[in-house]
């Protein structure tokens, strides 16, 4: 339920409907804007219906939410979000890139991906250093030496870091070194994980499950929101269909339908999406056209080397040219990509 209040209303005044509901055993999230304040409240609809809210000072509309996810909803919050992490702002006019290897490997090539994909125009440095893969015998990634390079990166570039958190006792880990949580696909549902980093207080990219409906990723949101962490970023990266001839089915159609759904950003990953890097450069383009807030890309000085995902990601030529040719896309529909100038002093093997 929203209770929308006027903009004027004391201070006291607003303790006490969040005191007496608090009392009552709801959960109250406050926003405040110029001329109006609303308290999302959440608990049973049936006991809320019967409390008189009108006798309180300030209110102004009592607005029932229908829909199972509460927080997460345009009836809750009507403007898109947007998150900002130091400068970079998720879900504004700037179309925002990540960039980076699928997995940290060594110091070398972390540090040469950085800067390239920062040259390029990237904002944020994307990377795993703890790997969920299908078999016990691939590549699991190097841990926490994982996120001291990503760090240290970082420090050489000024990028920010996204990167995988897989369980809940790798958080205080995880948020030592990343600037972003990343939950994966196969993570969307692990409840206990999503209500840990609702405590967090960072934000957390939240990837759509490989089967899983739009109500349930923005459910999934719901978990953090509900913990206090408003920073949430959804992700749709593909799902599984019988089409066997793209790793995933990239479903670009789920971009506005968020939008109509949720004030939360939208950022869109072609690599996993699609699984080959031939398609990676057309399904980017179509993502911003269709509405995305920024992309998730997978970018390795060799991609054929790489240790995970090869056939999915794309060496620096490739992602250099796809950043001018998404620029390019991003004014057609009214946004912008801040690209920075290209490095001449360096040339990248």
């Amino acid at each position: 339920m929203i209770v929308v209040m006027d903009g004027k209303t004391s201070e006291s005044h607003q303790q006490k409907i969040t005191e007496k509901l608090n009392e009552m055993g709801y959960q109250v999230h406050t926003i405040k804007g110029e001329r109006k304040i609303v308290l999302g409240v959440i608990g049973d609809a049936k006991t809320l219906s019967s409390i008189p809210f009108y006798t309180f000072d300030g209110v102004e509309n009592v607005i029932p939410i229908e829909k199972p996810y509460k927080l997460a909803s345009k009836e809750y919050k009507s403007s898109p979000t947007e998150i900002k992490v130091k400068d970079v702002v998720i879900g504004g006019e700037e179309i925002v890139i990540m960039a980076g290897p699928c997995a940290v490997e060594n110091e070398k090539q972390i540090f040469q991906t950085a800067q390239l994909v920062k040259d390029a125009g990237a904002k944020i440095l994307r990377g795993g250093a703890f790997k969920p893969r299908s078999s016990p015998y691939s590549f699991q990634g190097l841990e926490e030496e994982g996120l001291k390079l990503l760090a240290q990166a970082r420090e050489e570039t000024g990028l920010l870091i996204v990167t995988e958190v897989m369980s809940a006792s790798h958080i205080e880990l995880v948020g030592r070194y990343t600037d972003i949580f990343q939950v994966g696909a196969r993570n969307m549902q692990n409840f206990v994980l999503l209500k840990e980093l609702g405590k967090a207080g960072k934000p957390v990219l939240l990837k759509r499950g490989m089967a899983a409906t739009l109500e349930e990723l923005l459910l999934s949101a719901e978990y953090i929101l509900s913990q206090g962490n408003s920073q949430v970023i959804l992700c749709e990266r593909g799902i599984r269909t019988f089409e066997n001839h793209t790793r995933n089915t990239l479903d670009l159609s789920a971009i506005p339908a968020i939008k109509t759904m949720s004030h939360l950003p939208v950022i869109v990953d072609p690599s996993h999406g699609t699984g080959r890097r031939e398609l990676i450069s057309p399904m980017s383009k179509a993502a911003i056209a269709a509405g995305a807030d920024g992309l998730i890309i997978e970018v390795h000085p060799i991609p054929k080397e790489s240790t995970s995902d090869g056939a999915q990601t794309i060496d620096f030529t490739h992602f250099k040219n796809l950043m001018t040719e998404i620029e390019l896309v991003a004014k057609a529909v009214g946004r912008t990509l801040m690209q920075k100038e290209l490095s001449t002093e360096k040339e990248v093997s």
